[in-house]
């Protein structure tokens, strides 16, 4: 894995140049678990991105597709029988070969159970977790500032990006905030179960959790505010910032990124 030279939020932009280099040379595979409406999104934007999807939930065969990728998203945005057992068999396989994984506890705010298999999911030690302020609430029982966060990632020793009208990452020493993006990307579904999935890839390439999960956010950031400077509304903007993410380079993420501490 890379490892990096600073730890300075200021010095993100550079980094997240380099992870989306690596990204596109090395082509690591991402196992998703994702909400069923998310599913054909989320592949495209990895795959715009330089990574390769795969999206089975069958438990005759998730055990062998995670343990054959390079990184595991667990999203429970779509909360059936089958997702459920697909996400013990994986997270265990995750486990046993030292797979990074990323959990994404959609709706757990809303949901008692939901949020109970999320808490249980955090015994199993996720690399990184991506989700909203009312989640991060739901789950850690405290407020998503940025003491709280720091807190929260050295009780689990995982990384939080917190979304929001300004990102959030943070782990147990470092948050940065991450201001890219645009009012659009609220308006199309499945957009933050692509993040999540950028989250998992940047983390297959990247060995400082911290840093590739805000190169993922940058990333989805960046190429927000440029799909939204030609779209027309909501649809043409879902096709647009697919676009965006496979045309991004380092000089338009160095130029573009919007990083502070």
């Amino acid at each position: 894995m890379h490892a990096p030279e600073t730890s300075l939020p200021t010095d993100l932009p550079r980094t997240t140049a380099d992870i989306l280099a690596r990204l596109r040379v090395r082509a690591p595979r991402v196992h998703c678990i994702t909400n069923a409406v998310a599913q054909n999104f989320t592949a495209n934007v990895l795959l715009a991105a330089g990574a390769v999807p795969s999206m089975t939930i069958s438990p005759e065969e998730i055990g062998q597709f995670v343990a054959g990728a390079d990184a595991l998203l667990v999203n429970l945005g779509t909360f059936d029988h089958e997702r459920r057992e697909a996400v013990e068999i994986a997270v265990a396989a995750a486990s046993q070969g030292g797979k990074r994984w990323v959990l994404d506890p959609v709706f757990i705010d809303r949901a008692p159970k939901r949020a109970n298999f999320a808490r249980a999911l955090m015994r199993r030690q996720p690399t990184a977790l991506r989700l909203n302020r009312a989640e991060f609430s739901a789950l850690s029982g405290d407020a998503g500032n940025n003491d709280a966060l720091k807190r929260y990632a050295h009780d689990t020793a995982a990384v939080f990006a917190l979304s929001g009208k300004t990102d959030l990452v943070a782990d147990a020493t470092r948050v940065a905030a991450i201001s890219n993006g645009d009012a659009l990307m609220a308006r199309v579904t499945a957009m933050g179960c692509a993040g999540s999935a950028l989250v998992a890839a940047c983390l297959a390439v990247e060995g400082d959790a911290w840093r590739a999960c805000a190169a993922a956010l940058i990333i989805l950031g960046v190429a927000g505010e440029i799909a939204a400077a030609q779209a027309k509304g909501p649809g043409s903007f879902a096709v647009a910032i697919i676009d965006a993410v496979a045309n991004l380079d380092g000089e338009i993420l160095l130029e573009r990124a919007k990083v502070s501490e």
